[in-house]
């Protein structure tokens, strides 16, 4: 990664913000060998905490950059969040001690240290460059790319930037979002709260609570390295400047501390919630991710979850369409897909602000009991305790196919387990390790180079996925008599049996996986070559020859760790 101040530069991708959307792009790219800039109004990266909170889905995309093991030291794993009520009875918890994805689904973290590593990540790329300080004024699309004016500073002059594409991840104020002529639906909440983050945590442990008082409805977070987040509901009669007095922070913290006064502050600020989302993603080469195309409520922890999705989402399908893979058609299944998935995170969130905020002493007591009732009875007390309620992507169109008439049992659309797996050479690793990060093709009890045939296996090899022949344990070292391994197929064992159980709840043998590890289709083992020509045509997918959009070369897939492969049929 080269920090640059001036120079005209002609790339692929223009990335605008270099916040943890921004930069999880450019990883994601990065890899894949596609040109990118990202260009930052900013200075340096922003240094105090935002968000609070990662997920499962997070981590594993980390894990597919490669940067996983930098960030984890500033997480809290499998932290617990309990909601109170006014007299901090417990109402309910969430504790999801499942890891199906591979991770912890609730993590604490330090959001600027893990921006960091994020941008440390991208010096491993001599494509991909950074510059600070560089507003986008302008952004003009033309038939074959972009091109795109900067602010200068320190006297220098505005420079322009020939791209192909242009993502804007430049926050809620969106200048990208506003040059591409879209709106912002959706609603501000008239209700104001003081985040106030103290380093040197005075409370110490690793308890998170959200407090569903009506007097005065709080949270106080746990993170990491020894830093807490309260935040607390300001009142219609109290002025910002008096929620930002320092006096009146220590009067908000003396509920929960015995010395208020005596606390390190890392920063206080007010502010308000937003429930909003893009009129649409793409237009043209210009498309949005991150809070450019939703905000939402911080009450799930998903604003910074939610923009890592469609970093996820997006940077392969951008990949694949600048690399010559796929027609540009494919991007408009980015919006189709992250629709539909942030609008149901946005309603959470904001359902869940309601039913945490009411001042009224009599809502509030109705509220209780509700909860308290519905907790009496062990499934719904489940569904909290494990996070059911947490909407999950599941892709009815888009860059999927679905047998007809759909089934709504079936997994395709869905994004595929992570456990433990071993291979003729290695054992407990992670699945998405032995994979690697382009397509795959998986089949239970089968080769799945025989049951695709050499001209669909060739297609697929041609554009760099893996091939996974998944056994039991018990037959991870067995080679048929008289044949000899396939090279091109990694045979994987069923270390935890969760692979066969997977396997158990559906019909489906054979998988077909995005790079995002979301299931792309799947089926029975004899339909895997006319399921397999379905996907291609679905995807545009396109081997060798010309980029999709004129130029460049074609995509290079980091392939796996080589492993002992598979036989041939």
């Amino acid at each position: 990664m080269t920090a640059e101040t001036s120079a005209a530069v002609d790339v692929d991708v223009v990335i605008v913000g270099a916040g943890p959307v921004g930069l999880t792009l450019a990883n994601i790219l990065g890899l894949q060998g596609v040109r990118t800039l990202v260009v930052e109004d900013r200075a340096t990266l922003i240094d105090y905490p935002r968000g609070v909170g990662l997920d499962d889905e997070s981590l594993r995309t980390f894990q597919a950059i490669g940067l996983v093991d930098a960030i984890l030291p500033h997480t809290v794993p499998n932290q617990i969040l309990r909601f109170f009520d006014g007299k901090r009875r417990l109402l309910a918890e969430m504790a999801p001690a499942d890891a199906c994805f591979g991770w912890p689904k609730r993590n604490g973290f330090v959001q600027p240290l893990v921006d960091a590593e994020l941008l440390r990540g991208l010096e491993r790329f001599d494509h991909v460059r950074v510059l600070w300080g560089r507003p986008m004024t302008g952004c003009t699309e033309t038939a074959d790319g972009v091109t795109v004016s900067l602010g200068g500073s320190d006297g220098q002059e505005p420079q322009p930037i020939s791209a192909r594409y242009v993502v804007g991840c430049d926050g809620g104020r969106s200048a990208t979002r506003r040059l591409m002529g879209v709106s912002f639906d959706g609603t501000t909440s008239s209700t104001r709260w003081l985040v106030i983050d103290l380093a040197n945590d005075p409370l110490g442990h690793p308890n998170s609570e959200v407090g569903a008082d009506p007097a005065r409805p709080y949270a106080s977070i746990s993170i990491a390295h020894g830093i807490r987040r309260f935040e607390f509901m300001i009142h219609a009669d109290e002025t910002d400047e008096q929620a930002e007095d320092p006096e009146f922070v220590a009067a908000m913290l003396a509920p929960f501390l015995p010395h208020p006064h005596d606390v390190d502050v890392i920063r206080h600020r007010v502010y308000t919630h937003h429930s909003r989302i893009a009129g649409a993603f793409r237009r043209g080469r210009l498309l949005l991710a991150g809070d450019a195309a939703h905000l939402m409520p911080v009450w799930q922890g998903q604003g910074y979850n939610s923009g890592i999705r469609d970093a996820m989402n997006l940077g392969w399908k951008l990949a694949a369409v600048v690399q010559g893979q796929a027609q540009p058609s494919l991007l408009d299944s980015y919006d189709t897909e992250r629709r539909k998935h942030a609008r149901a995170m946005i309603d959470l969130s904001t359902m869940v602000g309601r039913v945490i905020s009411p001042t009224n002493r009599r809502v509030a007591a109705v509220r209780d009991r509700v909860i308290r009732a519905a907790s009496a009875v062990p499934t719904l007390k489940r569904y909290v305790l494990e996070m059911r309620f947490k909407p999950m992507p599941r892709y009815d169109h888009g860059a999927v196919v679905h047998d007809q008439p759909h089934r709504p049992d079936s997994p395709t659309g869905t994004l595929f387990i992570q456990p433990r797996v071993d291979t003729r050479t290695g054992t407990d690793l992670l699945l998405d390790d032995v994979i690697g990060v382009g397509f795959a093709v998986l089949a239970w009890n089968n080769n799945p180079r025989a049951l695709l045939g050499e001209e669909a296996f060739a297609q697929w090899n041609a554009l760099g996925a893996s091939f996974i022949a998944i056994r039991p344990l018990t037959q991870l070292h067995w080679t048929p008599p008289g044949q000899v391994d396939d090279p091109a197929v990694t045979i994987v064992g069923d270390r935890t049996g969760e692979l066969k159980a997977w396997f158990d709840r559906h019909t489906e043998s054979v998988l077909f996986l995005r790079p995002d590890r979301c299931i792309a289709a799947a089926c029975i083992a004899q339909r895997a070559a006319e399921v397999s020509a379905r996907l291609v045509d679905v995807l545009t997918l396109t081997v060798g020859g010309d980029n999709a959009d004129g130029t460049g070369p074609v995509l290079h897939v980091p392939q796996p760790a080589a492993e002992s492969a598979g036989t041939t049929p």
